[in-house]
Order: structure tokens, then sequence, then C-alpha cells
């Protein structure tokens, strides 16, 4: 064993305590991502709880589940889990079970999609009536507004009850939140509009009102956008404002992303490949703005990648998702002395959207250990991930109505 391999083993193995008091194994986090896997009303399958054990008998310190909606009404996609009241509470249970085994956390992203809401099974609505080119939205009302911080309370109670590990606010993306944070969705002229403060308001009011009703040494964490890579929407300075302002809450964890799925908007998630880590350098300053842990995602593919962010400060711990999805053991394989990369595949003029779906129904693979077996084009792994979409609407229709 090389002393790089050496060293690379070390770093990665320490564990890393967050300020509630809770101790994550490791530095390697599976990053949250819209696996698309519940069952179309809300509820987990047993494909994605095995891709979640997977991940975490692979070695993952926490695996975050990407999009798990507060209320029904605004959904990214129909196969978005729903934590409410009614929601199949033992399927939620046995999904949090199984994610943490190994010692592993499994943390759900609390979210509402907001503008950029499901059209099929949604009248999207953010914090402004929009009317622009491939979007549409109507405004939120103040008393919505105001009901935000009780639903992602309510959220977050059922969350710790089900055996869940913490939980992390969704506040990028181009989701609710990220919208609120970004004078292009955000033009309202009451206490939420405005400067950077006014546009975090809510999500502050949300983190108290999460951490008021978990208790103190219940994990809490957020993901923030350092871009929106839309022209007139965050900027990189009012992101650092939001760091500063995170820094006064609290959160446990934040979890540094960027981009966003406003229609037309170029999507490094989408990218055939990756030009290396996408936001490690905003990680890096954002550290020296909070002593709150830092996470960054987006673009890691080698342990190499991994390990210089974490040696030289850009980070505390690093979030992967594709990496994860190509190798569900890749933590295990990274922490061993061997180490190794995974292989990421190559395509020849994908559709749009193609790369994305390829990788989303790659997931619904793992989650049936078949994918020795997954063999879809982008063009077929698209078809497929959207066929499968427009059935799960109709579930989704009659369950919530």
């Amino acid at each position: 064993m090389s002393r790089n391999s050496h060293d690379a083993k070390n770093l990665l193995t320490q564990p890393l305590d967050l300020p509630c008091g809770v101790r994550l194994k490791n530095r390697l986090i599976k990053s949250a991502m819209s696996d698309s896997l519940g069952d179309g009303a809300g509820n987990p399958t047993d494909a994605q709880m095995r891709l979640y054990e997977r991940w975490a008998e692979g070695g993952a310190a926490l695996s975050m589940i990407g999009e798990v909606q507060v209320i029904p009404g605004y959904p990214e996609k129909p196969g978005n889990l729903v934590l409410v009241p009614d929601a199949d509470f033992p399927a939620m249970q046995k999904l949090a079970k199984r994610g943490s085994v190994n010692g592993a956390h499994i943390w759900p992203q609390l979210g509402h999609a907001g503008a950029l809401a499901h059209g099929p099974i949604s009248n999207p609505k953010g914090p402004s009536p929009l009317n622009v080119e491939g979007l549409q939205c109507g405004g939120m009302s103040l008393d919505e507004v105001h009901e935000l911080p009780r639903s992602y309370a309510r959220a977050a109670i059922l969350a710790q009850e089900a055996g869940f590990g913490g939980v992390l606010i969704h506040a990028g993306h181009g989701f609710l939140f990220s919208q609120f944070l970004s004078p292009l969705f955000n033009h309202r002229t009451d206490a939420y509009g405005g400067n950077v403060e006014r546009r975090f308001r809510v999500i502050g009011e949300v983190i108290d009102a999460v951490r008021q009703a978990v208790g103190a040494s219940y994990p809490v964490g957020i993901r923030i956008n350092s871009t929106d890579k839309l022209e007139g929407g965050l900027t990189t300075d009012d992101a650092f404002d939001v760091v500063r302002l995170l820094n006064n809450t609290s959160v446990d964890l934040i979890d540094i992303s960027g981009g966003t799925y406003f229609p037309g908007a170029a999507s490094s998630s989408d990218g055939t490949s990756s030009s290396g880590p996408y936001f490690a350098d905003f990680a890096k300053q954002a550290k020296e703005l909070t002593d709150i842990p830092i996470v960054v995602t987006g673009g890691f593919e080698t342990r190499n990648q991994v390990v210089g962010a974490l040696q030289d400060g850009s980070a505390d711990a690093i979030s992967l998702g594709r990496a994860m999805i190509l190798n569900a053991s890749l933590a295990n394989t990274w922490l061993s002395d061997a180490g190794g990369e995974p292989e990421f595949p190559m395509f020849d003029a994908p559709p749009r959207g193609g790369v994305t779906a390829w990788y989303s129904m790659r997931l619904t693979a793992l989650g049936e250990d078949n994918e020795s077996q997954f063999d879809l084009s982008p063009a077929d792994a698209l078809q497929a991930y959207e066929a499968r979409d427009a059935e799960r609407c109709e579930v989704w229709r009659n369950r919530f109505n």
C-alpha cells in the first residue's frame, strides 16, 4: 500500500461530528437525488428500500433521500415520497431501518417544488406569479407562506418518529426556497421579498420551527445553491450572504450545490462528462464564513478529487451522486487500501434529458439488484422514465386528488 493510499484512507475514515452531537462515521455521503422510486401515492417501494440499504451496506456514512414532499400539492415528480400524517408509516419505518444498517444514517430531503411543481399533478405556485416562456405559475399568499414552517415541522416530526436519522431542508436547484432566495423568482414587496435577508426570512422561520419540533439533538441540515446559473438569479455574493445567515441558525450541516431545473436552463446534471468538482471553490470560501460543517456535491469522480477537497479545506465531507449510482459500494471501495474508480459511461449525442434519465433508471436496477442486466440507451431510458411517470401521475391524482 502506498503512502498516498494510506493517507487517503485515513482521511476518509475520519468521523464527522455535527453540532447537535451526532457523529457520522466517515466523510462520504450519498447525495440527495430524485430516485423517482415512490409508488405514485407518496410511499416507499421495496426497490427504494433496497436501494438505500445497498448504499448503507456499501459504506456511505449518510444517504439523503431526494425530493420528499412536505405537502402533496407541489411535487417535483410523481415518484416522490410525501411525509404527511396519512402516509404508509410502516413502509416509511422500513425504509428508515433498511437505510441505516451498518452504522449509516439516512435522511429525507424535505422539499416543495413551488413554481417547478410537476404540471400534470399540480397547479404550480411560487413566491411570485410568473408568466415566461416555459414557465407559468401563481404566487403564494401570505397565509400560504406562513403555513410553510408548520408543514416542514410536521414532516420533520414524522421523519423522526419513523426512525430517520435526521432531515435535510431543500433550498437549492430552483425549488421553492431556492425561488424565495432568487430575485428572478421572488418579486414580493412584503417581508419575504427585497434584499437577501428578507428573501431568506421564510427559510429561517422553517429552520426554527423544525428545530423546535425535533429538539436540539436531532440533525437538521440544509442544501443551498452556490449559483442558479441563471441571468438575474441568485448571485455568488448573495449565496455567501445566505451562508452567513445560516451561521446564526441551528442547522448542523450545509450542503453546497448549484444549478436549477428552470425550463431551458443549462443543467450540469444532464452533461455527458464532468470537468471536475463544480462547486468546491465556493465551498472553500463558504467555510471561512461559518462554523457549521460544509458538504459539497457535484462533479466528483475520483478518490483523489475527494481527498483533495478535504485536504485543502474545501469541505468537511463530500456528497456523491452519479459515482455512487455506478458503484453502490463506492464508499467501501474508497475506504479500502486499494481504492478504485467508477467507470463513467460515454454517450454519443444523447437526447436532452437522456443522460439524467439513464442514471435514474439505473437507480431502479440497483434497487432490484439487477444492474448487471441494465443496458438501456439514454433514448430508451428517457422513454421508459417518462412512461413510468405517466403511469404514476394517474396513481398520484387518485391518491391526492
